[in-house]
């Protein structure tokens, strides 16, 4: 299975790389690319147009401002598409959230919050969980990872707590 990364410009590469390391932390593979909708939408087409072919199961696409990348991406594939609106400019990225997520009705696209390529990521994982038992086994466990080095933080501020208590610290 693998999963298309697409983003609207080469500055988004710093944010969108935790898409692609959350797919590659979940065994999943993938296959990026710098797309614009606006500078270059026929390249735009063409990959979406081509994205099953091509194998992929989904794609992510993220892009600030106008933001119209994952729209564009729904527009020309039955994939699912799961768009992550970049932060830029003088909105902090509620313009790139705003377009992403305001889909016309039969064209829908997936948002992760702004910024959020790793969940995107994620999610595309999950919905290759939905039939890739390996997968879903997986993510069984990247969660339960998670939950771990929660309870490790926890045991670790309760006795620094415990520490400061026993030391005469009293709020």
């Amino acid at each position: 299975m693998t999963v298309g990364v697409v983003m609207g410009s080469q500055s988004d590469l710093a944010k969108m790389s935790k898409a692609w390391e959350a797919l590659s932390e979940l065994g999943i593979g993938y296959e990026v690319r710098v797309i614009s909708a606006h500078r270059t939408p026929d390249e735009a087409v063409a990959y979406a147009r081509g994205a099953e072919e091509r194998g992929l199961c989904a794609i992510i696409a993220g892009a600030g401002g106008a933001a119209h990348l994952a729209g564009v991406m729904a527009a020309y594939t039955v994939l699912p598409v799961i768009g992550v609106p970049i932060a830029s400019g003088a909105m902090g990225g509620f313009d790139a959230l705003c377009s992403t997520v305001m889909m016309p009705s039969g064209v829908p696209v997936a948002t992760v919050a702004i910024d959020g390529a790793a969940n995107a990521g994620v999610l595309a994982a999950q919905i290759i969980a939905v039939s890739d038992p390996r997968v879903r086994e997986r993510l069984t466990e990247y969660r339960r990872s998670m939950a771990e080095k929660v309870r490790q933080v926890d045991a670790e501020v309760q006795a620094q707590a415990q520490a400061k208590t026993a030391g005469g610290a009293v709020d």
